[in-house]
């Protein structure tokens, strides 16, 4: 790698060059960048995000990326560049769509939760029709609508390098699914995307149907997120179908739907014979005793390839909770288990409670911590472990990254 002298130096030469003024939060990045003795044998990504600060930070501009790029265009080091939560428009995405173009280093790029609308999202997915190095984009919660959508759909059809993409939130609807689904029928690259909550107007689950279907085809894709999606029992029977014939998914995130226990029978059923999947995210649904004791069933014993397992806020009581409980005894693969948000009572607290007594589950495994009262014993909530990657969720390490979220280790295309 090429590496320029001071970051920092170039920076102040830059924003003389074009009268533009310093951005202190910028400037203070790059000095830090100066003294990385790495920089020249392993990369950097430039942490730019304007929300992860004690103190606030004058937030990044169009403008002021207009200089940054222009100082990264010779800092072949620099291979991550996170710029969450500023204050970037279309115009910024123009700036970013050229660097793209012309940047041949740049692996990792968040812009999640900035102001891109459709004409950005067109000409930030134009760029990565020719762009053959960035292997993950974070577009979460800038609304580009269906149509900035269809562009990178579009795109997905000929770019055969990004290997993560983040939609979610972006006011995607319909014909973006859709047209998604269809794309990763053809795209063989991508192994990540993130679809949580799309605008649709019908409840008729036509876009699972899309997605299943591309899922008997598709055999690279390895993590999926469908939150948001107001999915039924019909919409899981259709995926658990598909899921049969497919042999690369690993992930699947189905939370806050509405899926109740018929719902579950279909994913019990499905956990019996897939060999793949690791990680089921059920979040905020309703699958309620009846749901988590058909997956207490298949897991206890037919299943030994789930690793995490999420039923947080789903109406169970202890019945369906010890069920769960109980299946850890006998499966030994499965790993992680969050269960807050559920009826604990004395049954349940006892139970999870004795499998870490024993060490079958550990504390940084789950989000429930035992302590004792008067002699009995209750459960304290934890940090969720599945949604620690999420854009909601606190942004400084708070605990290892393999605990925080275990798809990194299942998707590992950035540092992120």
């Amino acid at each position: 790698m090429s590496v320029v002298a001071d970051l920092h130096l170039h920076y102040m030469q830059a924003c003389q060059n074009l009268s533009k003024p310093e951005n202190p939060f910028i400037a203070r990045v790059l000095q830090e960048a100066d003294k990385n003795d790495e920089i020249s044998t392993k990369g950097i990504t430039l942490k730019l995000a304007g929300n992860n600060h004690l103190v606030p930070v004058p937030r990044v501009t169009d403008d002021d990326l207009a200089v940054l790029v222009s100082v990264l265009g010779q800092a072949a080091f620099v291979t991550g560049l996170d710029l969450a939560y500023n204050l970037l428009t279309d115009a910024g995405a123009k700036t970013m769509a050229t660097f793209l173009q012309e940047n041949s280093t740049l692996q990792y790029l968040n812009l999640m939760f900035n102001d891109i609308g459709t004409s950005g999202a067109e000409l930030i997915a134009g760029a990565l029709h020719s762009n053959q190095t960035l292997v993950h984009l974070r577009m979460t919660g800038n609304r580009i609508g269906n149509q900035g959508g269809m562009f990178f759909a579009s795109m997905l059809k000929i770019n055969s390098t990004l290997k993560k993409l983040d939609l979610g939130d972006c006011d995607v609807g319909l014909r973006c699914l859709i047209a998604t689904a269809i794309a990763l029928t053809q795209n063989k690259s991508l192994k990540a995307i993130n679809l949580n909550r799309p605008l649709l107007s019908t409840q008729q689950e036509e876009t699972t149907v899309h997605i299943a279907q591309m899922l008997r085809s598709n055999s690279s894709l390895v993590e999926l997120h469908l939150g948001k999606h107001e999915m039924k029992n019909f919409g899981v029977e259709r995926l658990c179908d598909a899921l049969y014939e497919n042999s690369s998914l690993r992930y699947l995130d189905l939370s806050c739907n509405n899926i109740i226990c018929d719902g579950a029978k279909f994913l019990g059923d499905l956990l019996r014979k897939n060999q793949t999947l690791e990680i089921l995210d059920l979040d905020a649904n309703r699958i309620e005793d009846v749901g988590a004791i058909y997956l207490s069933e298949a897991l206890a014993t037919r299943n030994r390839t789930l690793k995490a397992l999420s039923v947080v806020s789903n109406n169970i009581t202890g019945k369906g909770l010890v069920a769960l409980a109980q299946a850890m005894h006998s499966n030994m693969t499965l790993s992680h288990i969050y269960i807050w948000g559920n009826k604990l009572d004395r049954s349940t607290c006892a139970a999870f409670s004795e499998l870490m007594a024993v060490e079958r589950l550990q504390p940084d495994c789950t989000d429930v911590a035992p302590y004792k009262v008067d002699g009995e014993i209750f459960l304290a909530e934890l940090s969720h472990g599945l949604a620690k990657h999420r854009y909601w969720s606190p942004r400084c390490a708070a605990v290892a990254p393999g605990a925080a979220n275990a798809s990194l280790e299942i998707v590992p295309v950035s540092e992120y």
